[in-house]
């Protein structure tokens, strides 16, 4: 009897720390997600927090300082939804959309590392890092997607239905 109280108390304590470890590291690396208006609104509660954002890249602000190197740019309000990307005609139409909308919110980016391939005008951008006080969002990382680059073509048999 003695034998399985041990091992009860054991496995009980090899429980509590699995859940110990995943409740403090998830506390540190959990990042918010948010499009460009959202981080915009949440500006004094974000301010030096890790946080995600996404957007559309305005290709005419690109600025790349290869002796640094550094990258500026700016992007643009997609939606986060997307159920509403999917209602404005799909990712390639809400990128242009959102491009050429002067209206659109705007965040500047700055991205300490070398300029990525696909850092292209209507890229859509997933980049993480923080919010300045100066305003600039200062990157860690930058993902990037070129909608046209990965449409999918109709083959032909679907064409003749």
């Amino acid at each position: 009897m003695a034998g399985r109280t041990e091992i009860f108390v054991a496995g009980l304590l090899i429980v509590a720390a699995v859940v110990f470890l995943i409740v403090t590291s998830t506390g540190t690396t959990a990042r918010y997600f948010l499009t460009v208006e959202e981080l915009q609104a949440q500006r004094g509660d974000l301010e030096g927090r890790h946080v995600t954002v996404s957007g559309a890249v305005l290709g005419a602000t690109i600025d790349y300082d290869a002796s640094r190197p550094r990258v500026i740019f700016t992007i643009v309000q997609v939606p986060g939804d997307p159920r509403d990307v999917e209602r404005a005609g799909g990712l390639a139409q809400v990128l242009r959309d959102a491009v050429t909308n002067p209206d659109t919110a705007r965040l500047e980016i700055v991205y300490d590392d070398v300029k990525p391939d696909l850092l292209q005008h209507e890229s859509q951008a997933i980049i993480r890092g923080q919010l300045g006080q100066d305003g600039s969002f200062y990157a860690s990382e930058v993902l990037l997607k070129c909608p046209t680059r990965y449409e999918a073509e109709i083959p032909a048999q679907a064409e003749e239905y």
